[in-house]
């Protein structure tokens, strides 16, 4: 369960004293709309102190003023009951971050499930703070042909009612304006109307009461005047059946997912030619040196290595935002839950584990859908291990090496990679549910909300809120690391002049004669250029092994060695536990390729051409087999770790994750090397 810690009255903030409104109401309510059509794109999030429950706070103009507005957790009543419930009591009792009780709270009513929607109402209402109703959806609503009855519901609820379409816009006008008079009458609320207030006072089931006071509400203020053919039932039957439901998912998933990798590779291209135009504006400006290093490599290269990720994130969550404002996702997790609760998952972790095919990223930040503290925790402890599009490099370098001229053979390899991926995670899932996080998954109580139109503007708004979370946050901590990568890689430097007493009896032999024909100046231009690029590229090589890397790598060798890795691997695998993909470019310069590790095929041949002092090949079968497995397996993406500590609320929970993944891609990695040796392709 998350823990909730309040701050005992410490003092105001700075915007303490600042007008502050609450936006509060049921989940699905279009209460998010709403808050996004009111503030636009002067929102920001974060989480509520002491825990993992998201917090959004903005802006609206009123009377030429602005007014905090802050989005409460969806929730059906204040009954403190789960940490949604105490964190929204917390904040309109004025006993969280010390700012005092907001002076208003708007609740937003679904007006397609009024009766529901008013139990929320009426608590509010016995607050003691002003209440302003946004009757949400009345479009929908009218276009059933059921008519509501504005001014018997405000009689009811002892407070204004203003009808509005938070996703068309329509009311909102009406909204501020009304907001603006309350904002500027002095007097007190409203008193809360007799018959509501009796429901509180019930001396045998307040709760019971209220629920009745409900319903008579409901009957009371909402007519029926045309009752509609319910073609959405028919539809419902479809996408929900047990069988043809999941194939109908499976189908859309399918197509988004094949829509967000096409519309991403353009965008992902220009940001990697942004970044390499940045990175060729410094060369330009700044000579080879430490400081040329550490802009191009360190920062410019950290940073691009995240953002490239950027547009992925940016279209999935608009797409996802789409597909949820239509209401297809609710009845997608009420389809495969029932297969999902087999594997001891919830139904709704179908999305995010859709989603990680792409980016682990946006998946475990798409898991926030699942409401169980313990389901979301099992979803992100495992999301990790599916084969995100990250991997691909690694997949293509090794299988690559191992089935140069069979593409049906790779085909086969690729797709055995990612059905390891898939298993791994349903195995490890079923692994916690009975040890870590014990129990049955939570049964899935769903509202199925009213089939509707999407709102363009609410995904663009979301889209770029994730996007920007994206950024501050798992981009400030992949640069950090990276520049700490980049230090352990160039320090201590190799000087120019000490490559020969580090480089091996063969190489030292090499580099006596490049120095003997770079001497003689009858050479043309184009020999003393090559031969200069193999000097520089094998010191480039050993300057690896020299530094604080190479001599990790080194260190670790003992290690890996029952995997058959050797030193230089070692080092490409400590460097991609930054991201995975850096093993290509590292193994490039570590193998004396340089910039040109960028060439696949130049790499492969190189790769393919190591051996060891007997002659035979370094790259052979069971080291391919298992390097591929130890990628397919391990945690090798910091800005998912980041991710992680941010979606849990603790470095406990990535530490956890980062440790498990690892034995396991350790465990599995021995076992194929081992195998496959011991069957003569060692």
């Amino acid at each position: 369960m998350t823990t909730i810690s309040l701050p005992v009255k410490p003092s105001p903030p700075r915007d303490a004293l600042v007008p502050r409104i609450v936006l509060l109401g049921n989940p699905n309510a279009g209460k998010t709309t709403l808050f996004n059509r009111l503030t636009g794109l002067r929102a920001k999030t974060a989480n509520f102190p002491g825990t993992t429950i998201e917090r959004r706070v903005g802006a609206v103009r009123v009377n030429d003023s602005d007014i905090i507005i802050e989005d409460l957790p969806g929730l059906y009543a204040l009954n403190a009951g789960n940490p949604e419930e105490r964190i929204a009591a917390a904040v309109l009792n004025g006993e969280l971050d010390g700012r005092p009780r907001p002076e208003l709270a708007i609740v937003v009513i679904d007006a397609t499930n009024l009766t529901r929607n008013l139990y929320l109402a009426s608590q509010a209402r016995e607050t003691g703070i002003k209440v302003i109703v946004a009757l949400n959806m009345v479009d929908l609503v009218e276009a059933n042909g059921t008519n509501l009855d504005r001014e018997a519901l405000a009689a009811e609820l002892g407070a204004p009612v203003v009808p509005i379409s938070a996703r068309s816009g329509q009311g909102i006008e009406d909204l501020v304006d009304r907001l603006a008079a309350e904002m500027s009458d002095s007097t007190s609320e409203t008193p809360v109307p007799e018959a509501l207030a009796a429901c509180s006072s019930c001396s045998g089931c307040p709760h019971g009461a209220r629920f009745d006071w409900a319903e008579q509400v409901g009957r009371k203020v909402a007519h029926t005047t045309v009752l509609p053919a319910r073609w959405t039932d028919a539809i419902d039957r479809v996408v929900t059946h047990t069988l043809v439901g999941p194939i109908i998912f499976a189908a859309i998933m399918a197509g988004l997912f094949t829509t967000l990798f096409v519309l991403a590779d353009h965008p992902m291209g220009w940001i990697e030619e942004w970044f390499g135009l940045m990175g060729d504006a410094v060369s330009s400006v700044f000579s080879d040196g430490l400081l040329h290093s550490l802009i191009v490599d360190g920062i410019i290269g950290g940073v691009g290595g995240v953002v490239v990720f950027l547009p992925q994130i940016v279209l999935l969550f608009f797409l996802l935002s789409l597909l949820e404002d239509t209401g297809y996702l609710a009845r997608a997790a009420f389809v495969m839950d029932r297969w999902f609760r087999k594997l001891g998952l919830p139904g709704r972790a179908f999305v995010p584990m859709l989603s990680a095919h792409a980016c682990a990223i946006p998946a475990i930040m798409s898991a926030k859908v699942i409401e169980s503290k313990r389901d979301r925790m099992i979803t992100i402890m495992i999301l990790p291990l599916l084969t995100c599009a990250a991997r691909l490099p690694v997949y293509a370098m090794i299988i690559g090496l191992l089935f140069p001229d069979n593409p049906l053979a790779a085909g086969l390899l690729m797709t055995g990679s990612y059905s390891l991926g898939i298993v791994a995670a349903l195995v490890a899932a079923l692994v916690m549910r009975h040890t870590i996080f014990p129990g049955q998954p939570e049964s899935l109580v769903i509202e199925l909300p009213t089939y509707k139109l999407p709102s363009f503007r609410n995904a663009i708004l979301t889209a770029f809120d994730r996007g920007m979370i994206f950024i501050r946050k798992a981009g400030t901590v992949i640069l950090a690391i990276s520049l700490i990568l980049w230090v352990m890689a160039t320090f201590p430097t190799l000087p120019e002049d000490g490559l020969v007493e580090v480089a091996s009896a063969a190489d030292q032999a090499r580099l006596v004669e490049i120095d003997t024909q770079t001497a003689n100046p009858a050479i043309d231009a184009n020999t003393r250029e090559a031969l200069e690029a193999e000097r520089s590229a094998m010191h480039s090589a050993y300057a690896v092994e020299y530094s604080m890397a190479g001599r990790l790598g080194k260190l670790t060798e003992p290690i890996f060695a029952p995997l058959g890795f050797d030193w230089k691997i070692n080092i490409g695998v400590i460097s991609s536990f930054a991201a995975r993909e850096v093993i290509v470019s590292t193994l490039g310069i570590v193998y004396g390729l340089g910039d040109a590790a960028e060439d696949e095929d130049a790499l492969r041949d190189v790769l393919a051409a190591q051996t060891h002092a007997d002659g035979s090949p370094v790259f052979t079968t069971a080291l391919c087999l298992s390097i591929l497995v130890f990628y397919v397996l391990a945690m090798q993406c910091l800005p998912t770790q980041a991710v992680t500590k941010r979606e849990t609320g603790s470095w406990y929970w990535a530490a956890f994750q980062f440790g498990y993944m690892t034995v396991l891609a350790y465990t599995a990695a021995l076992i194929t090397y081992q195998t496959v040796s011991a069957l003569g392709h060692g």
